[in-house]
């Protein structure tokens, strides 16, 4: 028996027979680790999906990609179960700037956290004292080239199958199940390790304690910049580009040492990105189709048969592949009639653009950044609290295809989860449908548009104009002009050009709404009292049917937000004066409004008891422009006393809204005063 010392192959045995050790390929580690985490159902689309809470963690996440997701564990659970997907690459197509690439690095750094954990670490083995068998020159340690496995040397010690399953049953009392489990991972020894174990077979005389004797098990590397366990190999230009970067080659270096010339150790593989992750780790090809075709018939082979292959020699490897290209990249490569066998072995996964705006806003907070920011001067620069939602709602507009069925802002608000007036959910599904029937991807529901690249480079247009260091702060409706140069400068299609110029009318007209919210909270001096005024009206029609309201109109019911019984004076004019700005003239036209608010309110509550109608433009507006006539004669009048303040009282009514504006609603002096201009301003 050999000596315990913790890095034995015997204790690596014992070790996994205990169940403190694992033996599992790279598609059961990376299935395992999502499954582990949290999983919930959510409707995305109209459709029931599920979020992996895997992807949710960390402060810089993955927002939204639900679809993608979806597709990528269903991929992986299938390889881990053995099903076909392990005979093949799973590769993300899209836009540029949509997060393919954001996607697998964020895969990759959870896979080596995973990893870095002590019951998922994986190890490898490495040939020690080779200097006795004076055929290696001065190298007297070598480690397994591909990271193979403990357990797959376990599973080759001997010449016979039969007698290596006896050994593992009798020397460690696996059982004939945990045998053939161990066995469906089966692969042999790569062509160097299996070499060198049989030059220790002959010299040791096939005795297995002394072959034993020069193996010593080590853990895998988890550094990601040797690119062991995840590597990534990105595309380049095609003379610098060889075969050579994937699988290795001969080295000079070891032929120096190395007496024997058939011995395959003279090739060196972790030369190659493919050897450094064969030992059940992720291998990212970026931009997989820019390759030059003989780099993407090297990627054929092994995808195919996960070997490396280098002059008659193979070393099997355990590797996810992961690969990303661009639409573009990818309709030329598929034009090329002759290249069908490589798509033919890839899961092709189409990654659309973010198209729900309030998960946009994450996304554009990382556009925007976290960190402090300044003027040139060195000043800090402030951010318009609008800031996020005009650069959020411009950019998904522009990634939302048109539609008979629904309006640019319909399908925008029933993409995010919202209601849209009449318009359900189902008419939204069935326009994804029908558009996702298209053969051109970029036809396709959320293909086109303005990506995360093209918001940051509009941010940053933003920051370095003089108006923006000026006033030391960023402007919301600055955005505006900052996308369209972007727009013009780096959208070369002129019809998606005209379409994300008439995108960004639309979304300065839902800005337009938003600052009218924003003015009448300032002129109430409370950040929610427009949202006050919707839960009002909601509630008085609610109640204005109720059998116990009595003559004076007072209604009383309990709030589902806090739990406390609240009393409510029924205004039948307050109500009417909504309905007529919504322009419901006959009483049946008002019953069936009512009715719908009633039954979004009694959907809605059950799920989310803070619901608070917010995200119904129509009614938000129709209430505004109710409370702002009643208060102070029109919103006109209001437009009038802020623009022209001659008299005393109306620089008083200025001079408090811009206090709470500041105090109470994050804005500061240039953009409230600025936010004031615009409200003025007629459009």
């Amino acid at each position: 028996m050999a000596q315990a010392t913790n890095n034995t192959l015997y204790d690596h045995l014992k070790f996994v027979k205990s169940g403190e050790r694992r033996f599992e390929n790279a598609f059961q580690g990376v299935s395992r680790m999502i499954l582990e985490s949290d999983i919930e159902k959510v409707m995305v689309q109209g459709k029931t999906t599920y979020n992996f809470k895997l992807f949710n963690a960390g402060e810089k996440h993955i927002i939204g990609m639900y679809d993608e997701i979806n597709s990528f564990v269903s991929f992986v659970k299938d390889a881990a179960e053995g099903g076909s997907s392990k005979e093949m690459a799973y590769v993300l197509v899209g836009e540029p700037g949509n997060g393919k690439t954001f996607f697998v690095d964020f895969l990759c750094t959870r896979y080596r956290e995973y990893l870095s954990k002590k019951k998922n670490r994986k190890y490898t083995f490495r040939f020690v004292n080779l200097d006795k068998l004076r055929s290696y020159g001065k190298i007297d340690t070598i480690e397994s080239q591909t990271y193979e496995d403990p357990m797959i040397l376990a599973m080759n010690l001997f010449e016979d199958t039969d007698d290596n399953k006896t050994f593992l049953s009798k020397e460690f009392g696996f059982t004939d199940d945990e045998i053939a489990g161990l066995y469906e991972n089966y692969r042999p020894l790569g062509a160097c390790s299996g070499y060198i174990w049989n030059d220790i077979r002959m010299f040791s005389d096939n005795t297995m304690e002394d072959m034993l004797k020069f193996i010593e098990i080590v853990p895998v590397p988890l550094t990601e910049s040797l690119g062991t366990v995840t590597g990534k190999y990105p595309a380049k230009d095609k003379i610098t580009s060889s075969a050579v970067d994937l699988l290795g080659e001969e080295s000079i270096q070891r032929l120096l040492h190395i007496t024997d010339t058939n011995n395959p150790f003279r090739f060196d593989l972790r030369r190659g990105a493919l050897a450094r992750v064969g030992g059940g780790g992720i291998h990212f090809s970026d931009e997989i189709f820019k390759n030059k075709k003989d780099l993407v018939q090297v990627y054929l082979g092994v995808i195919q048969n996960r070997n490396i292959e280098i002059d008659g020699y193979k070393w099997p490897i355990d590797t996810l592949i992961i690969a990303t290209s661009n639409n573009s990249e990818f309709n030329r490569f598929m034009a090329e009639k002759e290249e069908a066998p490589i798509v033919d072995r890839c899961r092709v996964c189409y990654v659309s653009h973010n198209t729900n705006y309030k998960l946009q806003k994450d996304l554009t907070s990382y556009a925007i950044g976290s960190d402090i920011k300044t003027t040139f001067n060195k000043e800090p620069l402030h951010k318009d609290p609008n800031l996020n939602y005009a650069a959020s709602v411009a950019a998904v507009l522009t990634r939302l295809p048109r539609s008979e069925k629904l309006t640019a802002i319909e399908t925008m608000k029933l993409a995010a989860g919202e209601v849209a007036g009449e318009k359900s959910i189902k008419t939204l599904a069935e326009v994804i449908d029908t558009l996702n029937q298209d053969p051109d991807i970029t036809k396709r529901f959320g293909q086109k548009g303005l990506g995360q690249r093209n918001l940051g480079r509009a941010v940053q247009l933003m920051i370095e104009s003089s108006e923006t260091n000026e006033g030391k702060c960023m402007f919301a409706y600055d955005i505006y002009k900052a996308l369209e140069r972007v727009i013009l400068d780096y959208v070369s299609d002129s019809s998606d050009r005209l379409k994300f110029l008439d995108d960004l009318k639309t979304a300065k007209e839902m800005y337009r709404e938003r600052v009218l919210t924003e003015m009448f909270n300032a002129y109430m001096d409370e950040p929610f009292a427009i949202r006050k005024d919707v839960m009002n009206y909601v509630n008085m029609i609610i109640g204005i049917d109720a059998e116990n309201l009595g003559p004076d109109k007072m209604w009383k019911y309990k709030d589902p937000q806090t739990g406390e019984l609240q009393a409510m004076r029924i205004d039948e004019r307050y109500i009417k004066s909504i309905e007529e700005r919504l322009g419901l003239k006959t009483e049946e036209q008002r019953e069936t409004f009512r009715t719908s608010i009633r039954k979004i309110y009694g959907q809605k509550i059950a799920v989310d008891p803070n619901y608070d109608f917010m995200d119904n433009l129509e009614l938000v507006k129709a209430v505004t422009d109710v409370r702002l006539k009643s208060d102070i004669a029109g919103a006109g009048s209001l437009i009038g006393a802020l623009a022209n303040r001659t008299n005393e009282e109306n620089q008083k009514l200025y001079d408090r809204m811009v206090v709470t504006m500041l105090e109470k609603l994050n804005y500061c002096k240039t953009c409230a005063q600025k936010t004031i201009e615009y409200f003025c301003t007629y459009e």
